[in-house]
């Protein structure tokens, strides 16, 4: 009966993240989306679903580990949305002219 319980928790967890992520988009949502995402690819076990493609005989890409491709796009955009990969132009001259 507790097989399912921690997958389970996994997929709360990426889920709720992506979510908060997908609301209010910052730096700490998107990397919280992206371990969430991590976790759940090592997390899935018992909820993975049907073999997409067979890597070999015992590894695979399952239906569920496209839960994190999905949650791992929600975080490139949250990425972007708060510019953290590309910084502003005011904001590095004004840290060129600051006095030390």
């Amino acid at each position: 009966m507790a097989l399912p319980f921690y997958p389970l928790v996994f997929m709360n967890f990426l889920f709720a993240a992506t979510t908060l992520c997908l609301a209010r988009p910052s730096r700490l949502t998107a990397g919280v989306t992206v371990v969430a995402a991590v976790l759940w690819i090592f997390g899935n076990g018992p909820l993975e679903g049907q073999v997409l493609w067979e890597f070999d005989a015992t590894h695979g890409l399952t239906v569920s580990d496209l839960l994190s491709v999905a949650a791992l796009g929600v975080a490139i955009w949250g990425f972007r949305e708060v510019g953290a990969w590309k910084p502003s132009p005011k904001r590095r001259r004004r840290l060129l002219n600051r006095r030390y």
